[in-house]
């Protein structure tokens, strides 16, 4: 079994905000592995880590750099899909839909490498009805690809070291795209395997 966390970073409004949304995943076969680097960033801080969770938009670049060159030297494969929102000319009526189709492509991607995969994505609606249509279409996006066991998990990023290390992955790919800052974005560019750039006109 391959075990997944998934989470975003950037706005899904195509007209304002950012011009990228960057949706990733971090799978591992032993996700402990991943977790404990958390938890000594966390103890490194001391008093300044912040109360529930590591962001990496609220962390010193220090910080950053020490956490994604510590994941780099795990044996991780990173999924990405990068949506250039500056190429949307006719977005769908709910922007939401872009989120959704990014993560099913995602999804998709760690389930053609795969097949038996526990996914858990960070829980971004509270709704239970727009949860089950998070997940209603990544079962449409890998309803054709060969699959064993696909689990999928929706959780709050405080209670899962796992998310909060992809939040800082998410986070890095964003930079390259959104900045043009690709300093932590190339600690972690070996363990891409999948870097999907996104670019719709219509929906």
């Amino acid at each position: 079994m391959r075990f997944g966390f998934l989470d975003e970073s950037g706005g899904v409004d195509p007209f304002s905000g950012s011009h990228i949304l960057v949706v990733a995943a971090l799978t591992t076969h032993i996700p402990r592995r991943i977790e404990l680097h958390v938890k000594r960033a966390r103890q490194k801080l001391g008093r300044r880590a912040r109360v529930g969770e590591l962001k990496a938009a609220s962390s010193e670049n220090q910080v950053i750099t020490s956490l994604l060159r510590s994941i780099a030297e795990e044996d991780i494969d990173i999924m990405t899909v990068v949506v250039d929102k500056q190429t949307i000319l006719r977005p769908p009526e709910n922007p939401e839909d872009i989120y959704r189709e990014a993560v099913a492509r995602v999804v998709a991607h760690c389930v053609t490498r795969w097949p038996r995969l526990d996914l858990l994505l960070d829980k971004r609606y509270t709704k239970k009805s727009l949860r089950r249509e998070l997940e209603l279409v990544i079962r449409e996006g890998i309803a054709h690809l060969p699959q064993e066991v696909v689990l999928i998990r929706q959780e709050d990023s405080r209670n899962s070291k796992g998310l909060q290390i992809v939040d800082f992955v998410a986070w890095a790919i964003y930079q390259k795209y959104e900045t043009h800052d690709d300093r932590f974005y190339s600690i972690l560019r070996d363990k891409i395997v999948v870097e999907e750039i996104m670019q719709h006109s219509l929906w």
